[in-house]
């Protein structure tokens, strides 16, 4: 996200006649007349398991091997995080030959960013990137991101497909249709595709979850790939070779003097 730069009731429920491809989200439904069971108990029960399983926290610390490609060019660097919960988040970017790129401090009104290469700082609120982006990123929703827990999760669930190993649940809110794949034995997420609602931006983003570990009890993805679409395609790979949870940690965030303001 640095190097490119969060109810409603319950709708009446659906079952999904064909899986929605990841070329093709477009969905065709049929009705029950007559369910015969409560669907709308189970999908508020199935809420409450996700939202248990999610991962809590006071501290995070990870050191993360970052793949970028983009249309026309591609990168590799390591990326070292630093989490307090609620609260900020640091990022050092560190290239080729151990040369510190980028540095950034997130917190829950603003964005800081340090580039290294150009030796300029950059100042932003959460709410510009959400006005560049159009998403609605906030604090927390970076934060769940970066630590796995899936995004955009409300309570209007339009249609849901259990099968015996993946439960796929479809919410749509004011901007995405938000397809998620969960794991039936964990409720962990395994796949996300979020879809744009306005079909004259078609925007469209897919993050796979996967290579679970369990760490003091915590159930945490280990590879992650990021794939988003609109006039053109990014695709971000990220590998966690090295995490911690609830560590007591430093948060040191300096901001050149000397550097130029953008």
């Amino acid at each position: 996200m640095l190097l490119i730069v969060a109810c409603r009731p319950v709708r009446k429920v659906q079952v999904i006649k064909e899986a929605i491809s990841t070329k093709d989200t477009t969905v065709s439904i049929v009705i029950k007349s007559t369910p015969t069971v409560d669907t709308v108990a189970l999908i508020q029960e199935m809420l409450q398991k996700v939202g248990k399983r999610k991962i809590d926290f006071n501290t995070f610390s990870a050191k993360v091997k970052l793949e970028y490609v983009g249309q026309e060019e591609s990168h590799n660097a390591t990326a070292y995080i630093k989490m307090r919960k609620d609260s900020i988040i640091l990022i050092q970017i560190i290239g080729p030959l151990g040369i510190v790129g980028l540095q950034a401090k997130i917190t829950k009104d603003s964005i800081f960013i340090v580039n290294k290469i150009d030796k300029y700082v950059q100042k932003r609120s959460i709410g510009y990137v959400q006005d560049v982006t159009q998403i609605p990123f906030d604090f927390s929703t970076i934060q769940d991101l970066i630590i796995g827990n899936p995004i955009f999760i409300n309570n209007n669930v339009v249609s849901y497909r259990p099968s015996k190993e993946k439960l796929l649940v479809l919410m749509v809110d004011s901007l995405f249709k938000n397809l998620v794949t969960l794991d039936t034995a964990s409720y962990q997420p395994v796949h996300s595709k979020l879809d744009d609602v306005d079909l004259q931006r078609n925007r469209t983003c897919d993050i796979t979850y996967a290579n679970y570990e369990n760490n003091n009890n915590i159930s945490f993805s280990t590879n992650r790939s990021i794939s988003v679409a609109e006039k053109t395609k990014l695709d971000i790979y990220l590998d966690f070779k090295q995490y911690s949870f609830n560590e007591p940690l430093n948060f040191v965030f300096v901001l050149p003097k000397n550097y130029k303001q953008k």
